[in-house]
């Protein structure tokens, strides 16, 4: 009799598993809004706005670059600096030599999509004042033990990046960080693409409120962990942090993404439709704008990370295929076979399937980056 309930069980639990549709709710957004992304600072350099359509609700989180359009920013003295479009579809560039953002001026986005959409539209940015930012105090790690040594496990350890900052004269109210990790890497064979380095752009949004504080002051902010399951921490390590100062507008778009990103994600969690930004389309002021043009001063530090960490994994462990003769003929076999061992002395080598396996330009570059400094 029980083994009749546990079949019937079974059967029914197959049928309604087979039988699981996905649902979309519907809404009345606009499944094509337009999403700005822009950020200017002091800095001498090449400032981007990057221009894309959203995604209908349910649709694969695919980009959707605008090309085409005519992008200008304007100060509160009269200038006006005009954007041109680079070889990646969707990003308009600022000129270098000819603009750079100055504390205290107050900018203002243009856009016009010209033919790039069914109706020709423009776009403008609130006016935002380029608020000078405190320089960081203090960029430092610590190690942290993820797992002790047991009779049955090995030790296993961690990384924890923080950040200290303040502003003595209290103008400095809303703080949001990025940053760049780069790391060296070795493959653990005898190649001649062995050394190489990775850099990586943050995915994640920080960001810091001191208002409700009584001092302008940030302690120990936990900016990044580093975990031991990448060899970010195996050779070298570096992370460059940028420091911008926020108005409280836009502090609060941030705080909203970051919301987002963090929630697990239900159905009736709020969307980033619902968010808004500082750009308003003038034809028609009620449609939807997503994104933000972002106008601060920065200020940079960066650390390198030279310590030993234990328990860090092997991403190479099952690169070695099979040994051969040395010298074997691999005709016919190069497009499949990389060799990543030789010893030639002893007459054998080692051969890989994976070509990341033997050389490590297929994750990163061999070539140094200029900033670069070698203690290990």
């Amino acid at each position: 009799m029980k083994s009749i309930s546990y079949i019937v069980l079974s059967l029914f639990l197959l049928i309604v598993g087979g039988c699981i549709t996905e649902f979309v709710p519907h809404t009345d957004e606009d499944p094509d809004l337009l999403v700005v992304e822009g950020l200017i600072t002091d800095q001498p350099e090449a400032y981007t706005v990057r221009l894309s359509r959203s995604m209908p609700l349910g649709k694969a989180a695919t980009i959707k670059p605008l090309k085409g359009c005519t992008i200008s920013i304007t100060d509160d003295l009269g200038n006006t600096y005009h954007l041109s479009e680079s070889s990646t579809a969707g990003t308009y560039l600022t000129d270098k030599a000819t603009f750079r953002g100055v504390v205290g001026r107050k900018y203002t986005l243009h856009i016009n999509t010209n033919n790039s959409t069914s109706t020709r539209h423009t776009y403008e940015s609130m006016p935002m004042e380029l608020r000078a930012v405190p320089a960081i105090d203090s960029l430092y790690y610590e190690k942290v033990i993820i797992q002790e040594k047991t009779e049955d496990t090995a030790p296993e350890d961690g990384c924890q990046v923080y950040l200290n900052t303040h502003d003595s004269q209290e103008k400095c109210k809303f703080y949001r960080w990025d940053y760049v990790e780069t790391w060296k890497f070795q493959l653990p064979y005898f190649v001649p693409n062995q050394t190489c380095w990775i850099s990586s752009n943050s995915n994640e949004i920080n960001i810091k409120n001191t208002s409700v504080l009584s001092v302008d002051k940030v302690t120990r902010y936990p900016l990044k962990f580093i975990s031991n399951e990448t060899d970010r921490l195996d050779v070298r390590y570096s992370i460059l942090v940028n420091q911008y100062s926020l108005n409280e507008d836009e502090f609060t778009y941030w705080e909203k993404l970051q919301n987002i990103s963090e929630d697990i994600g239900g159905l009736y969690d709020i969307i980033p439709s619902t968010i808004p930004g500082n750009m308003l389309c003038v034809e028609d002021p009620a449609e939807q704008v997503l994104g933000y043009f972002s106008v601060s001063a920065r200020t940079s530090k960066r650390i390198y990370i030279d310590e030993n960490f234990r328990g860090l994994v092997n991403l190479y462990r099952e690169c070695p295929a099979d040994t051969v003769a040395y010298g074997a003929p691999l005709e016919g076999l190069n497009v499949y076979v990389w060799v990543i061992v030789e010893n030639q002395e002893e007459g054998w080598e080692v051969t890989t399937y994976t070509k990341g396996c033997a050389d490590c330009t297929v994750r990163g570059t061999t070539t140094k980056p200029d900033f670069w400094t070698d203690y290990k």
